[in-house]
């Protein structure tokens, strides 16, 4: 794997857990599909198992907050109703969103048969790699979404170009997947916040890294300034928050509208063409977010969906340390993202360069 933004002196506040990865909360699981052939395929998916594929049945408390809406994360209007996502998340290009989405299906039916058998509203989300890739030659086939939900593990993350995030940009560089967490501490138990990105914003003039302005240093090298296709700083980011702090719904939205916080500390200001929507949920509370509505014949007179459910939430007024963490992981996601991009050749003979990480420690003196 290429050095994480970290290991190449940028400087981070706060305790990363082990693999300093969304897959630090416990049982969440992040697989990729890549796709790289020929001159003009740049793009791929990426599926996250909140509970992990065998307990993909069981929803978990959820949040959604859409800082520019130029983007789609389908799904959604159902986790603002009821609060809560059941099954992975898929995240791909953004004329791919339709074959995720049927990959979802079709891996749930085959896998958790009793939950299809109800109904399905699959979270797939999206960025645009038009400039590396051919996105109007339809590469994203269902199978390959089915790929990335089967590959999905726990344990450390690839970054980068892997994965949706293979043909996105991010600040005019080479951009794509990014994670990050970190661990705080609830009532003398150690928590954990993570958060996954698909970075595809931003323009050059706006990088900050560790609170040092680079765009007027790192203007140079930038073949993205003359597109025509579309404004600079056109784009879109996708963020997954998680944790296994005990969340309500509303504190979970509460933690997705503190993503773009953490954006902004890479200098983003967000432009009107960028899509930047943002997912919290909270893996903990077992068996406890049923809607109630099962398969008629499996339910005995005994059902659990019959009784009063009992939860457990951290207080709203203790959330503090869990929205630090959510900005810190995503700034740290971006930039890991950023520095772990390489020079990329695309559609048209188009090129995005990789950040200069050898010129970092200078850049930042």
């Amino acid at each position: 794997m290429p050095p994480r933004a970290r290991d190449l002196g940028i400087p981070f506040a706060g305790r990363p857990g082990r693999w300093n990865a969304i897959t630090d909360v416990p049982g969440v699981e992040v697989g990729y599909t890549t796709l790289i052939e020929g001159e003009a395929v740049r793009t791929g998916v990426t599926a996250i198992h909140p509970r992990g594929r065998d307990a993909a049945g069981d929803p978990v408390a959820a949040g959604f907050f859409s800082q520019n809406g130029n983007g789609e994360m389908t799904g959604v209007s159902w986790i603002e109703e009821a609060g809560t996502l059941t099954g992975p998340v898929g995240i791909t290009n953004t004329h791919a969103v339709g074959v995720v989405h049927a990959a979802i299906v079709a891996w749930t039916v085959r896998h958790h048969p009793r939950v299809a058998e109800s109904w399905l509203l699959p979270v797939a989300a999206e960025t645009w790699d038009g400039y590396l890739n051919d996105i109007n030659g339809l590469h994203v086939t269902e199978q390959h979404g089915i790929a990335a939900l089967e590959a999905a593990a726990g344990g450390p993350v690839a970054e980068g170009s892997v994965g949706g995030g293979t043909g996105m940009t991010c600040y005019q560089f080479k951009g794509g997947s990014g994670t990050s967490s970190r661990l705080i501490s609830y009532d003398g138990t150690e928590h954990v916040v993570g958060v996954f990105v698909q970075a595809n914003f931003g323009r050059r003039a706006e990088l900050v890294l560790a609170g040092v302005a680079l765009g007027e240093a790192l203007a140079a090298d930038n073949p993205m300034a003359d597109r025509a296709a579309a404004p600079p700083g056109a784009g879109s980011v996708i963020a997954i928050v998680a944790t296994d702090a005990p969340l309500l719904p509303g504190q979970c939205k509460a933690l997705a509208r503190r993503v773009p916080l953490g954006l902004a500390r890479t200098g983003t200001t967000g432009s009107h063409f960028s899509g930047d929507l943002f997912l919290a949920f909270s893996a903990t509370n077992v068996g406890m977010l049923d809607s109630g509505f099962e398969p008629h014949a499996s339910r005995g007179a005994d059902s659990q969906a019959d009784r009063l459910p009992s939860i457990e939430f951290v207080p709203w007024g203790l959330l503090d340390p869990l929205y630090e963490a959510v900005v810190q992981c995503v700034e740290e996601a971006v930039l890991n993202a950023l520095m772990a991009g390489r020079t990329m050749y695309g559609r048209d003979d188009h090129r995005s360069p990789g950040f200069p990480v050898d010129r970092l420690a200078w850049l930042l003196r």
